[in-house]
């Protein structure tokens, strides 16, 4: 059991900076860095890589609020249309955010003519290591509560209860997929192999954790992250055999 505590703001004089999005803008830093080096050693131009960045991380912040509202309070943004905007408040859905990611990478990278796959390849090559940073900042304002639990990794929470935290088992996916693509290096994998593994692991990892989450919208029982983990899945597999990739990695 992990005795509760929790930090939300850290201020550093007249500044207050908020817990939750100082880890999100280091792990995207983080994670960019990485991805960016992978590409160097590939012999892929960097440049490139810190290019779509930028865009990416538009897309995936405008998205993860859109999907948040339409997915996961539409009835309270139908009413208070303007705090759509009030991002600040919190509000953002990782698989909005990964949506947002591939759309902007996808027309990116078709646009600059480059090879498509070896740059997706060495660009998610760092997201394991973004997300595990970026989910540290969710664990500590435990803003992903779980169902009660004896498990080892169980939280107590303030009133005494002992809860799965899904912020602090989100982290550890990150670092579990992160590991996994150090071991997927040195065995040099055929392109497009890192995205596969990431998009079937993830999916599947996300559709059991989010069965402990004590707080979700369900439609037809399963949440939304559910449902997006099961297309994640199904677009890693389509890729697999698409490529001829599920007999080599």
């Amino acid at each position: 059991m992990i005795p509760y505590f929790s930090l939300t703001q850290l201020h550093l004089g007249t500044v207050t900076i908020q817990v939750w999005g100082l880890f999100v803008a280091l792990g995207f830093l983080i994670g960019g860095a990485v991805a960016a080096w992978r590409a160097k050693k590939l012999g892929l131009d960097s440049s490139v890589v810190w290019d779509m960045l930028s865009w990416l991380l538009l897309s995936s912040m405008f998205f993860a609020r859109v999907f948040f509202v339409l997915f996961y309070s539409l009835d309270y943004f139908w009413q208070k249309p303007l705090e759509i905007f009030y991002i600040w408040q919190g509000g953002m859905s990782m698989m909005g955010g990964l949506f947002g990611a591939v759309l902007a990478g996808f027309l990116f990278l078709r646009h600059r003519r480059v090879d498509f796959w070896q740059y997706v390849d060495a660009t998610i090559f760092g997201l394991p290591l973004g997300y595990f940073i970026g989910r540290i900042g969710c664990f500590l304002i435990h803003d992903h509560p779980g169902v009660p639990t004896n498990f080892f990794l169980g939280l107590q929470y303030p009133d005494g209860i002992v809860r799965h935290d899904l912020g602090l088992y989100s982290s550890l996916l990150g670092l579990f997929l992160f590991v996994i693509f150090l071991i997927m290096k040195k065995i040099k994998p055929p392109v497009g192999s890192f995205v596969v593994v990431f998009l079937i692991v993830y999916g599947v990892a996300r559709f059991f954790l989010d069965f402990l989450r004590v707080e979700d919208v369900r439609i037809l029982f399963l949440t939304p992250g559910q449902y997006f983990g099961i297309l994640m899945v199904v677009g890693g597999l389509i890729i697999c055999f698409k490529k001829k990739l599920c007999s080599k990695i």
